[in-house]
């Protein structure tokens, strides 16, 4: 398929898109907004199909495109935003942004782009979350290996074992799902950049739209977006967060989520181990080594449930005791289990 056609499709692809999402769309300001936005596609495709006027020119929605529209129509609008930026669809970002606290809307081109804050605490939020899976898993599975009978150099074993496969899964799943959001950036902020320099004005027209559909004033926005689209070093971040939803400050090194994930797992991990690793040269009895991890795994739980009642907004103590009850009730179950498969095996 030539430049031209292929550009011509994804116009009309777009718009087809963009109707399926304004006739599913309850809200009339949001309907409004992507209404425009398929009738900017449009006259985009009929300006490619002038390019080459000989050509015959015949759509039919993809497969893709016709299983997107099916899930706008079963899930709405709101749920599917993920998948309409996959599509690279404008407009997604009044989903995920509006004026409110932390989100006013910009009244001059110097404001543009300010009022998108980095939301303190992720990483760290990331990280409590990450060890409380270490924990919980690897809890349980150390239990019931404990409840089968085995030695205690087998649960040992076993419990590393689980260590290593649990953090390097996790690790390998951040990588891949990191590393497939920065592509899909670089993908869609380059074919941004083609657009902006072919139709700048209708690119400023419709962001424009989009700011008029979160609560600017439509001939305010108009007048911030033409001004925008004369800063090629600033524009194409914009375009990004506002047309397409993508915030490249949430991205992050694949690597770096890989590591912290394999680390903050192992850390969780390792808590349930530490009587068996520690205990023969503290002179601890084999015996009394489920009993450490037992303790260690209820108080890490309650500390971790502390940890996210900051982030959760809940009372401390309620994150606490319903952290011990869930992860407690898993080893619970682990140990059940694994107390029956011993008793059936031997």
């Amino acid at each position: 398929m030539s430049d031209s056609l292929d550009s011509w499709y994804h116009e009309k692809e777009s718009a087809w898109l963009y109707g399926r999402v304004a006739a599913c769309e309850p809200d009339p300001v949001k309907s409004h907004l992507f209404r425009k936005l398929g009738e900017a596609a449009a006259e985009q495709a009929l300006k490619w199909q002038a390019l080459d006027p000989n050509r015959d020119y015949f759509f039919t929605p993809s497969t893709r495109a016709r299983i997107v529209a099916s899930l706008i129509r079963r899930f709405g609008p709101r749920a599917s935003r993920h998948v309409l930026a996959a599509m690279k669809l404008r407009g997604v970002s009044v989903y995920t942004a509006g004026s409110s606290a932390g989100h006013d809307m910009p009244t001059t081109l110097a404001e543009v782009g300010r009022r998108h804050r980095n939301i303190p605490g992720g990483n760290l939020r990331a990280a409590v979350f990450g060890i409380n899976d270490g924990l919980v898993s690897n809890a349980a599975l150390v239990m019931g290996v404990a409840g089968s009978g085995a030695a205690p150099d087998t649960v040992l074993i076993t419990g590393v074992a689980g260590l290593l496969a649990g953090s390097l899964s996790m690790a390998a799943g951040e990588y891949v799902s990191v590393s497939s959001q920065h592509d899909m950036y670089v993908y869609q902020i380059a074919l941004e950049r083609e657009e902006l320099a072919e139709y700048p004005e209708e690119e400023a027209e419709e962001l424009a739209l989009i700011y008029a559909a979160r609560g600017m004033n439509l001939e305010k926005a108009r007048e911030v977006t033409r001004d925008l689209v004369t800063r090629p070093e600033k524009v194409l971040e914009v375009l990004a967060r506002e047309e397409l939803g993508l915030n490249p400050a949430d991205l992050g090194s694949p690597w770096g989520a890989a590591s912290s994930s394999l680390i903050a797992f192992a850390v969780g991990a390792i808590l349930p181990l530490l009587p068996f690793l520690v205990g023969p040269s503290l002179g601890l009895a084999s015996g009394s080594a489920i009993g450490w991890t037992i303790g260690i795994t209820l108080v890490s739980l309650a500390g971790i449930g502390l940890a996210i009642s900051l982030f959760t907004g809940r009372e401390a103590w309620r994150g606490a005791l319903r952290m011990v009850l869930i992860g407690g009730g898993a080893g619970v179950i682990g140990w059940l289990v694994g107390r029956f498969l011993g008793v059936a095996l031997a």
